[in-house]
């Protein structure tokens, strides 16, 4: 079974906006509001392509009760722990650029997580993945995920995978996640890189967060592609179909949920990492997340 966690779910509120203009009144062209966290992203393109998962969060406020409405209209198994505060609203504008506003996210205590554990101890089997994603909201720190695997993996084989940034993602290492994917500015921030690395120092460095403990690494590139080295001693590289950037949104999880359904499929990484990126980039092409028959008309292209 595969169980993702999101701890900072949110609404994300869509507006484009043509010629957006600083210190004036701008009005929408057009607008939506989808579900966002990084975790439930991946849960719903697993669900896309025909994989089971079960999607935990917290939740909190009238936004975590709408976040609540919104998936169990999706069908997807969920267990989101209610907390207090208000789970945040993600503004996305979208006009000649591309600009985020990230909202705080609701109050997660200490209590709260050991709700989370408790849960996850009863449903995990040798053999299950788990995924850990996104931010985690004040005032829970870098460590944050570090403890949960030091609570969960005790006595379980279980497959883990983190997409994270910083030390949330580094201070994880020690337990030997199956699967790390941090994007090449992420990589940089980690490295203390001043400028974007090439493909051969991207292998490097994803060597060097091999010797700290991760199995497999991925570095998304965005339309540049994605390198990852893996536990079989091999680096590879895969170029992204080339296409019109709509929402960049969500292209990250669907590089992991396109990763974790072929390997599951055929065990090779090679194509794996090829369908992952097919997955990122019909996500990039699209409003939300893409369907199968998306992703698999942008893998024909990269044969």
């Amino acid at each position: 079974m595969i169980y993702t966690v999101t701890f900072n779910p949110s609404l994300d509120y869509y507006v484009k906006v043509n010629n957006l203009k600083s210190g004036i009144v701008n009005r929408t062209d057009n607008e939506y509001i989808t579900v966002g966290g990084k975790g439930i992203n991946v849960s719903l393109a697993l669900k896309e392509l025909g994989d089971e998962s079960f999607a935990y969060g917290f939740v909190a406020g009238f936004t975590g009760s709408a976040i609540d409405d919104k998936i169990t209209e999706t069908g997807l198994a969920h267990e989101f722990i209610k907390v207090e505060g208000q789970s945040r609203i993600n503004v996305k504008i979208k006009s000649i650029t591309e600009t985020d506003i990230n909202g705080t996210g609701a109050v997660v205590t200490e209590a709260d997580i050991e709700k989370l554990v408790a849960s996850l101890k009863a449903r995990l089997k040798d053999g299950d993945w788990l995924i850990i994603c996104g931010s985690v909201p004040a005032p829970l720190d870098d460590r944050t995920y570090e403890t949960l695997l030091k609570k969960l993996k005790h006595g379980k084989n279980i497959n883990v995978v983190v997409d994270a940034c910083g030390g949330l993602l580094t201070n994880t290492l020690k337990y030997k996640p199956f699967l790390i994917k941090p994007n090449i500015f992420e990589l940089s921030e980690i490295f203390g890189l001043r400028t974007l690395p090439n493909t051969r120092d991207i292998a490097a460095c994803a060597r060097v967060l091999q010797k700290q403990g991760a199995r497999n690494v991925i570095v998304s590139m965005g339309a540049d592609g994605a390198v990852m080295v893996t536990e079989t001693d091999q680096a590879m590289y895969v170029r992204a179909a080339r296409g019109q950037l709509v929402n960049s949104v969500g292209a990250g999880d669907s590089m992991i949920a396109g990763f974790i359904h072929e390997y599951l499929k055929s065990g090779n990484y090679f194509s794996a990492l090829n369908f992952a990126t097919a997955a990122g980039s019909a996500c990039a092409f699209t409003q939300h997340l893409a369907t199968r028959e998306q992703i698999e008309y942008i893998e024909s292209l990269m044969l």
